[in-house]
């Protein structure tokens, strides 16, 4: 893919498919990227409601579950997809970054043996949900479900970053939870920051990105659970590890610190449950 004339190009050189939305405004100099959900049942849904002057919200991009792809707007021109917003010490994000929407249903409410979204009233399968609570959570909150992504879904969201933070020269990835606290929950905690962000902005080859776990998590010997647990497993919630490589939302870490008398640990952990750390 390529961006061309502010448009996303597909591989075979036509635009990927456009549908523009009139809940846009002026034109934009974009620095930051901003990732949500759609908390809808479905992309083509989310794409009608966004191109409705009554929902006067938009983002630049959705896309769906599978991995397609719809633009409603240049990415030179303003979308209203961030609302009251703020990050480090400037509101308005909808002036200054780039939104892109993903369809997943978000919050999940369990009734009887079935989870079901509070919006759409859809009903999701055990599989397709991630027990958590989210970061912004008090202390003591009981964990909710939270729709899984696709993972198709989000290798196409990455490459599609990666396009925008080299042709934008963005300086960040933030969720809509960061620059909306207590407001928004999306991306939410299935969505997987910490692997996203590491992938879109990289490293220099000098420079040690420290994260920490955010719960007891497993080190195992390749990406994936049916590979075994690692001498040292379980890692404790805070524990420091740096990171090697990614495959999918399996990251490949090297532990800093020293668990349970093992030292030198290195193995495979998801991403999930690593953020980055302070």
């Amino acid at each position: 893919m390529k961006i061309q004339n502010h448009r996303l190009i597909a591989d075979d050189g036509t635009p990927v498919r456009y549908v523009e939305t009139p809940n846009k405004g002026g034109l934009l100099t974009p620095e930051y990227l901003v990732m949500h959900y759609t908390a809808g049942s479905s992309a083509e849904g989310s794409v009608s409601w966004m191109c409705n002057p009554a929902a006067k919200a938009a983002a630049h991009l959705v896309i769906g579950r599978d991995g397609s792809l719809t633009q409603l707007a240049p990415f030179n021109r303003v979308t209203w997809h961030a609302g009251q917003s703020q990050w480090e010490g400037r509101s308005g994000l909808n002036g200054f970054s780039i939104g892109i929407e993903l369809d997943n249903a978000g919050k999940l409410e369990r009734v009887g043996n079935r989870w079901i979204s509070a919006v759409s009233k859809r009903a999701y399968a055990d599989d397709d949900v991630l027990v958590a609570n989210h970061k912004h959570d008090r202390p003591g909150t009981p964990p909710i479900g939270w729709h899984e992504y696709g993972e198709e879904q989000l290798e196409v969201a990455a490459q599609v970053g990666l396009l925008l933070m080299e042709k934008y020269a963005l300086k960040d990835v933030l969720g809509h939870e960061d620059i909306a606290p207590g407001r928004k929950a999306d991306p939410g905690p299935a969505f997987p920051m910490a692997s996203f962000r590491a992938r879109l902005l990289g490293r220099a080859d000098d420079e040690v990105e420290h994260y920490v776990t955010t719960s007891a998590l497993n080190v195992r010997a390749g990406p994936g659970t049916e590979f075994a647990a690692l001498p040292g497993s379980p890692l404790p919630a805070g524990t420091r590890v740096a990171l090697l490589e990614q495959q999918g939302l399996w990251w490949r870490v090297d532990v800093l610190d020293t668990v349970s008398g093992v030292m030198d640990l290195v193995g495979w952990c998801h991403s999930r449950y690593i953020a980055r750390g302070s």
